[in-house]
């Protein structure tokens, strides 16, 4: 195949439970408008040349050429290893001699360390080029192993899977974040997303190594100390991501949380509250009936009363967006990877109609994801948030996951 093959794959928005993939607990990302393209010519002489004319536009090192066979990492944060990456891993699993070398060209609608999954997106879209160009047979689950093996294994960022399965499948999803990575597709689609670049980049490596240290911190002193049940210890492990989470609640150890200095306190604090906002939230998602003791129990009686105010065609929506705002709260006060600036672009965002907005991503900048009524008051909160120093903002329904979008001659375009 000599063709022309365009792929394209969207950015993600870290909807629910930020910050959990990598203990092992179920994430909901929903992917967005937003999409990265790459174009690819397949060649004979085993070879790959990578354009990005995005960074060719910003005055950053945009091109890179390496061979088929294991390849190695370049310093820095260098567009060029996630592709080394996915031709790494798939060299690894034997399938080198199925690899065909191409000359890829990219142009992407995600910007940049913006918190929406620029590089998974890069991943799983060139792996599912290779997957149509060299006829690998590889599912969407495939991709997404191949793609989290790249950034995690290959280019050494402690990432979770929460981007490459988001990308990979698109829509809003629930992942099992332990083997065999279960995606379950959520019903309730009708959603609407202002998207909003702070503008204020980050690097996931700099913050999620931070967190687990404070867990296995607070862990180890758990595990250590008499004032824990066995029956406790044997819940929690000594690492973050041996942990059975889901199996714990606040109750039970709240109790023993005073033998653990402040920081490693707020990590398992958050780890818990997340995880519990989360599954009322899924509720709402898989069109399940809430019951008003169920809702009682979690916002508590006023809180309650206030949100069935209004209209009822929009109280899944309102509920929605309370538990958006509750896990900022708890990414700002818990786990500390929120920024004034955030703040304030939420606030707006609020103040300006979302129902309820929130950190997507590692945090300590990159991007908002705010709940929204329809594509006029998505506009609103975006120049809302504008006017407190965003760069950017996008109002998104929900995506599709990576697909080929075209195969031609190259005279034919």
């Amino acid at each position: 195949m000599n063709r022309l093959v365009a792929v394209s794959s969207p950015g993600r928005a870290d909807f629910l439970n930020t910050h959990q993939d990598y203990k092992g607990l179920p994430v909901v990302p929903v992917a967005i408008n937003l999409r990265m393209h790459l174009t690819a010519k397949p060649t004979k002489d085993g070879m790959f040349t990578i354009v990005s004319l995005d960074l060719q536009k910003m005055d950053e090192r945009f091109t890179d050429s390496f061979k088929i066979g294991i390849n190695e990492m370049l310093e820095g944060r260098f567009f060029g290893n996630y592709f080394r990456g996915v031709v790494n891993v798939l060299v690894k699993q034997g399938l080198a001699e199925k690899l065909r070398g191409m000359n890829v060209t990219i142009r992407s609608e995600i910007p940049v360390g913006s918190g929406l999954s620029s590089s998974a997106a890069l991943e799983v879209g060139f792996a599912e080029q290779l997957n149509h160009v060299c006829r690998l047979g590889f599912t969407k689950h495939d991709l997404a192993e191949v793609a989290f093996a790249a950034e995690n294994q290959e280019a050494g960022i402690p990432c979770g899977r929460l981007d490459q399965y988001g990308v990979a499948f698109g829509g809003i999803i629930k992942l099992d974040c332990v083997p065999p990575y279960n995606v379950e597709p959520l019903p309730f689609k009708d959603l609407t997303f202002a998207i909003v670049d702070s503008g204020i980049r980050h690097s996931t490596a700099d913050i999620h190594p931070k967190r687990q240290e404070d867990i296995n911190r607070g862990l180890s002193a758990l595990m250590e100390s008499p004032l824990v049940p066995e029956a406790l210890k044997r819940k929690l492990g000594y690492t973050f991501n041996e942990s059975k989470w889901e199996k714990i609640s606040e109750d039970e150890i709240k109790d023993c949380l005073s033998v653990l200095d402040e920081k490693a306190r707020s990590r398992i604090l958050f780890t818990l509250r997340m995880q519990k906002s989360t599954e009322f939230a899924l509720k709402v998602l898989r069109h399940e009936k809430v019951s008003s003791s169920e809702a009682d129990l979690y916002f508590g009686e006023e809180r309650w009363k206030a949100l069935k105010k209004g209209a009822s065609s929009e109280l899944n929506y309102r509920i929605l967006g309370a538990i958006m705002n509750d896990q900022q709260t708890l990414l700002r006060d818990l786990y500390d990877v929120s920024l004034s600036n955030l703040e304030d672009i939420c606030q707006h965002a609020l103040n300006a109609g979302a129902y309820g907005a929130k950190i997507s991503g590692a945090g300590m900048g990159g991007s908002i994801i705010a709940l929204v009524k329809n594509k006029g008051d998505g506009r609103k909160v975006i120049d809302a948030c504008l006017c407190v120093g965003a760069k950017n903002g996008w109002v998104s329904k929900v995506g599709e996951g990576v697909k080929v979008e075209q195969v031609c001659n190259e005279r034919d375009i």
